[in-house]
């Protein structure tokens, strides 16, 4: 197997201007792989720090001072990676290293045996013989941490092409839908100003609800019926509502406040009205009992964890006992290490949880989660729409569909 003969990291910027690390790893002296780690405007509690000191610099130190450990390591061996990663920090959270070098070293590594074998990353993933693609989800409409003042408290109003029979049609249908959004806005507000939020969804000046109600209508323009053709998702984000002190939901934006009662109505409602296929934290992430309710009462509906598992397998196995998802956000940052990350997507999919493997809102033009989701037998594939760093994982997706052991779409 492919040995790793070098390894080298700096810093460089991400999609919204942020330093952030890269790593390339070579092996056999020739096959590079390189990643660039991501990062999240809403960060969960329990997730891995990204930076020691929230310093991109000290892990690029740390790196530079370890680099040796990982000289002649099989580039392929996950767990061996993981490994050596922990044998320099035991941290629960990589607060010594850093959960974007987890990443970072990690992916690198795998990538460059994919390239030393010549074979796509998502084959040095999975022994599986035949794939199928997640759905694309993309953010139509943002607010919330993604989004300026103004904007709705919801931080994502998203599209799903549920009805694609083909992985071209489902990015095509999404774009369609984005584009119409464009014009239901301006017609609503001829103020709007095309502004787009951290993962490329419009961000005009509307309250949740209308902001819902014009993302419908853009489907509906289209001659798309939802809950067939396509259907939306919300990312509620409810932990950037929670007040812990006050034990309350509060939306500033909107100027109401929800108690956990109201919120679990408020959420219901949205997910019956708009027939969402998809409602990710529905609720702050600690409510464990509350996403129980949801989840038993729309058991049709992706009812998904974010802040709620954090890619975290302990935390995920709590929620199962709990029945708190169905469906949970793979994030590899998240967790830390690639070898994490397959661990939480064995959990979920031993137990009936669809996986989401997902971007971040502060992204590079990496496209590796398009194999990641492949591998990880993922139902959904949470990329965005438009901006070169979404727009980056939609074409990987195109160039994938012309591999003969891809076939056809995931089942919801």
């Amino acid at each position: 197997m492919p040995k790793i003969t070098s390894v080298e990291g700096r810093i460089i910027y991400n999609s919204r201007g942020s330093k952030t690390i890269e790593v390339d790893i070579i092996s056999e002296n020739k096959f590079r792989g390189r990643v660039c780690a991501p990062s999240g405007a809403s960060v969960g509690k329990y997730e891995a720090i990204s930076f020691p000191n929230e310093n991109p610099e000290d892990s690029i130190k740390i790196l530079n001072k370890n680099s040796h450990k990982f000289i002649g390591l099989d580039s392929s061996d996950m767990k061996t990676l993981h490994e050596t990663l922990r044998s320099i920090d035991q941290s629960r959270d990589y607060s010594k290293i850093g959960g974007a070098l987890a990443f970072a070293v990690t992916i690198a590594s795998v990538e460059s045996a994919a390239q030393s074998l010549d074979v796509p990353l998502f084959q040095i993933l999975s022994s599986e013989s035949s794939f199928k693609f997640p759905f694309p989800l993309g953010n139509i409409l943002g607010g919330g941490a993604h989004a300026g003042p103004g904007t709705p408290d919801i931080q994502e109003i998203l599209i799903c092409a549920t009805g694609a029979k083909t992985i071209k049609d489902a990015i095509e249908t999404n774009i369609l839908v984005h584009k119409e959004l464009r014009h239901v806005l301006e017609k609503a507000d001829h103020d709007f100003t095309n502004g787009r939020g951290d993962e490329g969804g419009w961000a005009p000046k509307l309250e949740n609800e209308k902001a819902l109600e014009l993302s419908a209508k853009a489907c509906e323009n289209l001659g798309f019926t939802l809950g067939k053709e396509v259907s939306l998702g919300v990312d509620f984000a409810s932990s950037t509502q929670w007040n812990e002190e006050k034990q309350k939901y509060i939306y500033e934006r909107s100027g109401f406040v929800n108690s956990s009662e109201q919120q679990i109505e408020f959420a219901a409602k949205i997910i019956e009205k708009y027939k969402l296929i998809y409602a990710e934290d529905a609720v702050h992430e600690e409510a464990f009992n509350d996403m129980s309710e949801l989840t038993a009462k729309f058991p049709h509906t992706l009812i998904t964890g974010d802040d709620l598992t954090v890619t975290n397998k302990d935390i995920l196995n709590k929620a199962i006992k709990l029945k708190s998802c169905n469906a949970a956000i793979l994030k590899v940052n998240q967790a830390g290490s690639l070898y994490d990350a397959f661990e939480f997507a064995k959990v979920a999919n031993e137990n009936n949880i669809k996986l989401i493997t997902s971007h971040r809102s502060g992204e590079s033009t990496d496209s590796h989660i398009c194999h990641i989701g492949l591998a990880t037998k993922s139902k959904m594939l949470k990329i965005g729409i438009v901006g070169g760093e979404r727009i980056a994982k939609i074409n990987e997706l195109i160039r994938l569909s012309e591999h003969d052991l891809i076939r056809g779409m995931a089942e919801i």
